[in-house]
């Protein structure tokens, strides 16, 4: 598996998408409001990456993964569209990944990783804490007044 980055040259657009939108499936019953991931289109996802600095871990011409990197000054990198394909998670991909974003932020010159995470999926709060991210607040969406997000940090 090798980390790549989702740039002019990348060419599997149609892949990605099914990637992010198959990744993010499983959680469409457990929260509200729906993932923003569900509003993406080939389009939209093009031009997020062309703002955004974008890595896919890629094994036999596959994209099994990706990654979206937002600075945000003063010191952190918004992670986000994280995603692994249900049948390659546990392989090591999200390291990788994440691994990519803490390079990029060191090239930024940030000192952490910020990401959000749904409050009802416990799940992925255990994987992000394994990889060193702390819970630092709660926020809610639009339209809502309980807790939807808990946004993760990691220092680097």
């Amino acid at each position: 598996m090798k980390i790549a980055p989702i740039d002019d040259a990348f060419g599997d657009w149609e892949a990605l998408l099914a990637l992010i939108l198959d990744s993010f499936a499983y959680m469409q019953p457990r929260i509200d409001p729906p993932s923003s991931a569900l509003l993406l289109t080939l389009a939209g996802l093009k031009q997020k990456a062309r703002v955004e600095k974008a890595y896919a871990a890629v094994e036999n011409g596959i994209v099994l993964g990706c990654i979206f990197c937002k600075p945000e000054p003063p010191d952190c990198l918004y992670i986000g569209k994280l995603a692994v394909a249900p049948d390659a998670q546990g392989r090591g991909a999200g390291q990788m990944l994440l691994q990519a974003a803490e390079a990029y932020a060191a090239e930024c010159k940030q000192t952490c990783l910020r990401l959000e995470t749904r409050i009802e999926l416990v799940e992925n709060h255990r994987i992000f804490a394994k990889w060193g991210f702390v819970r630092t607040a709660e926020g809610c969406h639009p339209g809502f007044t309980r807790p939807t997000f808990i946004e993760m940090r990691k220092t680097l």
